[in-house]
């Protein structure tokens, strides 16, 4: 161990790097790396400093190579998801356009409370030369650059103008990435100048550092009301977060829904809390939740919330909770999140939280004709499932829902599913039948386009044995298909399945909804008055995906789709499926939304469609209500 008084001389860089390597998270006795890696695009805002430091340092921190900076953010969300949050990733970019492209990663890691640390490149703060090159001038302030921009998306922001106060600063980001209620990006800004400055740094900034991952307990007054509460409920119903998740607390909610009988239904973080075989769990809940859960929602005189934020998803925007004596108790880590809905509040570990309630519930089961009801409507939606996922014409051009159905079938509790946006969210989260809490990775927080293939290189990496599955439709494909690059550099057996249905099939049916007529959703050729409703664009994403070094299969039927999901399920090699699917609404065979969502309706519109979506607007909104 160091003494006091040694030092080493450093630029600001390699200490940072060093001071990274030496972190790691403990929890339940276990003990791993905080920073598992980090990701980078170099240029002149941190070529030099980051870079170098990299170089210096390789032994001590993995480096992968990225190709857009919002994607390696992307790719360090899906790590640190897969990693319940107790190891993350590092990013670094240049300053100017590099630094702004981590906005939108950010703004995911934040909202979605995962953990990562990014480091912009920043302008000089001995300013030598001013402006100097992607500088922004502000005329009313000197000290403001592009990663200002970060700020409102970061949990934690700092500007490092001087090698000393990286001590203090790279403290706190450290408390910030392993707070369990309080994290996710984090920020620190570093001036170009400062990154290759040398300082005689105190050696015990290197030294090994664990910091502890706590799972607080309930209060005892809180637990002895939320154990009055539910022994009193007639029709209580659980509804499960990404909270269990980041808890690892699934086992502790099978064991309270075995104990009590209490269906369980999931937000799209939380789905996969319970495998879809057990008898409590009712599938997703919400706009895009399932019949089941959805009907014991509005019926549901007690609803105890575990880990979940209660977005406007999950509440079917302040309508699905619609029994006059509804109560919410809220299990909760954050407290903000806890007081939500008007509920009372159970602030602790999710996983000792739920611990404690089964302890204290002992004896205490939900009315045998509760369970018959629920166990009864499951059946029957799961009826509803597999007609859905049926191909009864394996000949014929495949539905989105049987190209689910066709990896329904191959599926088991070591593949991982990721998505984010466009239709396949709302259908996994009514169809899928999820195996194994790690499988259903659908980032619903952000819901950002581009997300599915840089966060599957993410998940890879933390976990190399699992068979990963990006799925993605061509408008998301092409938002960020860049790091297809990378799998590949990096040998990473990634499946990309493209579903190509010429458009954004997803706004397109809320646009018709709304009034909008579907207008600019479609990925067409524009018609003679000048809208896109001419013949589909002669696309080809499969062979996009080949030039930039994917393996491409190209299904034509539900048969040859079944076979291609196979083959590329065995692949050593980052393996793209493509597949044209049938749109036709007639055909899809997915159950509508069993709940609303609160889009706003034009209030005055000449035209007839726009008219008929506000009145029908105005009769769902006379429906909400204000849980007090």
């Amino acid at each position: 161990m160091s003494t006091a008084g040694d030092t080493a001389r450093l630029t600001v860089a390699q200490a940072l790097v060093r001071f990274l390597a030496a972190q790691h998270t403990e929890r339940d006795g276990v003990r791993q790396r905080l920073i598992g890696a980090t990701w980078g695009i170099f240029g002149h805002g941190n070529v030099a400093g980051i870079g170098q430091a990299l170089v210096e340092y390789g032994g001590l921190m993995p480096f992968h190579q990225g190709r857009n900076e919002q994607a390696m953010v992307h790719a360090a969300v899906g790590y640190a998801r897969q990693s319940r949050r107790l190891s993350a990733h590092a990013v670094t970019t240049s300053i100017g356009p590099g630094a702004t492209n981590l906005t939108t990663g950010a703004a995911l890691a934040t909202i979605n409370r995962l953990p990562v640390l990014l480091l912009p490149g920043d302008t000089f703060a001995t300013r030598p030369a001013d402006p100097v090159l992607q500088q922004l001038e502000v005329p009313y302030a000197g000290d403001v650059s592009v990663n200002d921009c970060l700020r409102p998306v970061s949990r934690w922001f700092d500007r490092i103008t001087r090698p000393e106060a990286l001590i203090p600063a790279a403290l706190q980001a450290m408390r910030v990435l392993t707070d369990p209620a309080d994290t996710g990006a984090v920020t620190l800004a570093l001036p170009q100048d400062v990154q290759a400055e040398a300082y005689d740094w105190p050696a015990r900034f290197f030294e090994e550092r664990v910091w502890t991952v706590r799972r607080p307990s309930p209060d005892p007054h809180e637990l002895a009301y939320a154990v009055r509460e539910l022994s009193a409920a007639r029709r209580p119903l659980i509804v499960a977060g990404g909270g269990v998740r980041y808890s690892a607390a699934e086992h502790a909610l099978r064991a309270l829904a075995d104990a009590t009988g209490i269906p369980v239904a999931s937000t799209q973080a939380g789905k996969g809390a319970l495998p879809h075989d057990h008898p409590a769990d009712v599938g997703g809940i919400g706009h895009t939740g399932t019949a089941t859960a959805d009907a014991l929602a509005r019926t549901a005189d007690l609803v105890l919330g575990v880990g979940t934020r209660w977005s406007d998803f999950t509440t079917a925007s302040h309508t699905l909770f619609a029994a006059p004596d509804v109560r919410f108790l809220n299990l909760n880590i954050a407290p903000s999140d806890g007081h939500k809905m008007a509920g009372r509040t159970l602030i602790a570990d999710a996983r000792a939280a739920l611990e404690a309630l089964t302890e204290s519930l002992q004896g205490h089961r939900v009315d045998p004709a509760y369970k018959a009801e629920y166990t009864h409507a499951k059946s029957d939606w799961e009826s509803r499932v597999s007609a859905a996922y049926a191909a009864p014409d394996p000949g014929a051009r495949p539905t989105q829902a049987q190209v689910l159905g066709a990896l329904d079938a191959l599926a088991d509790g070591d593949d991982v599913l990721i998505n984010a946006a466009g239709s396949l969210p709302g259908d996994l989260h009514k169809l899928w039948r999820a195996r194994s809490a790690q499988q259903y990775h659908v980032e619903y927080g952000y819901s950002c386009m581009g997300y599915e293939i840089p966060a599957a290189l993410g998940v890879q990496l933390a976990d190399p044995g699992l068979r990963v599955w990006a799925l993605v439709g061509d408008g998301t494909y092409l938002m960020m298909p860049t790091e297809i690059v990378t799998a590949v550099q990096e040998h990473l057996p990634v499946k990309v399945v493209i579903l190509q249905n010429h458009g954004y099939a997803s706004i397109g049916g809320l646009s018709e909804s709304v009034g909008a007529e579907r207008f600019g959703t479609a990925y067409r050729f524009r018609a003679p008055d000048g809208s896109y409703t001419g013949a589909p664009l002669p696309v080809d994403l499969g062979a996009n995906a080949a030039s930039l070094g994917m393996r491409v299969l190209r299904p034509k039927t539900v048969r040859d789709l079944r076979e291609a999901l196979a083959d590329a399920r065995e692949s050593d090699v980052p393996t793209c499926v493509y597949a044209e699917t049938e749109t036709a609404d007639t055909v899809s065979g997915v159950p509508p939304a069993q709940a609303w969502w609160d889009v706003p309706v034009a209030e005055t519109a000449s035209r007839p469609a726009a008219a008929r979506a506000r009145e029908q607007y105005d009769r769902q909104a006379r429906s909400r209500r204000r849980h007090l």
